[in-house]
């Protein structure tokens, strides 16, 4: 196993597996500009690699993310309202963004690896918003989740509004939003948003289960369902059938589909190699 620190996010590769750990526990990992360049990294990382073939991404302590740290904001506000008002017209001359960066969830869904959360925790407002770009979510019975957004006078962001009804219709992501109450996970495994919940020490076992079972399939197919199914969300249906059989006839041509019919055939488990 290799471990690395990036700041205030750890990485380890197990295998083909890789586990990415928000570490900022005494904040209940909430998103510092280290935590967010720090997952940048660890992402480019897995991405860079052809050994990594699925990611496991969770929480160090007791929360998942609890969303973007308002004591870094307290500051800002603090600030005199005279100088608070010229820095942000000299932000806005040099064309800087006052907005803090959004790219996570993209970072998150364009990684050719599938994603799974591993949602110990709380994941409230840009944590709820990293935990539903992953591909898969599984969740500890001690697991929160909150559109926190409404509370602190600000509008969902890091992509929830494309999420929440995507994934759960526009009714619960309406509740979700408008009210900022935080939801236990029953709650939302029944509404969809995740796809199980576990007990708590059960949690990595079941994360890891799913990834191991994901790293096992032909990594080439994989890395292409992936992103099939994210272009599907998006497609008509002849757009979706278009981009199946344009992919599917790349597979054909790997010599892990043959792996795959030959394992079939002859009665015995396949040994791919992603080529």
């Amino acid at each position: 196993m290799v471990t690395k620190s990036l700041e205030a996010v750890k990485l380890s590769i197990d295998g083909h597996v890789a586990i990415i750990t928000l570490n900022r526990p005494e904040r209940l990992n909430a998103v510092s500009a280290d935590l967010r360049e720090g997952l940048h990294s660890a992402l480019n990382e897995v991405a860079a690699s052809d050994e990594v073939r699925a990611v496991i991404l969770t929480g160090e302590g007791r929360g998942f993310c609890s969303g973007a740290d308002v004591k870094d904001m307290r500051t800002r506000y603090l600030e005199d309202p005279e100088a608070l008002r010229a820095r942000q017209e000299q932000e806005a001359q040099k064309g800087m963004k006052r907005y803090p960066d959004q790219r996570l969830p993209v970072h998150i869904r364009s990684i050719p690896q599938p994603v799974i959360a591993a949602v110990n925790g709380v994941a409230s407002g840009m944590g709820l918003s990293i935990a539903l770009s992953c591909d898969i979510r599984v969740a500890s019975e001690q697991a929160r989740f909150a559109s926190i957004f409404i509370k602190r006078s600000i509008m969902p962001d890091n992509g929830a509004t494309y999420f929440l009804p995507r994934l759960a219709g526009l009714g619960v992501a309406g509740e979700m939003a408008l009210t900022g109450n935080v939801y236990d996970a029953s709650w939302a495994l029944e509404k969809g948003l995740v796809n199980k919940v576990v007990p708590h020490e059960s949690l990595m076992e079941e994360a890891r289960a799913y990834a191991d079972t994901i790293a096992g399939n032909p990594p080439l197919g994989v890395r292409m369902t992936k992103f099939l199914i994210q272009r599907g969300v998006d497609s008509d249906l002849q757009q979706a059938l278009d981009n199946e059989g344009y992919y599917n006839s790349l597979t054909q041509q790997t010599s892990d589909r043959k792996e795959a019919v030959l394992a079939f055939v002859e009665k015995r488990a396949p040994q791919f190699k992603g080529s």
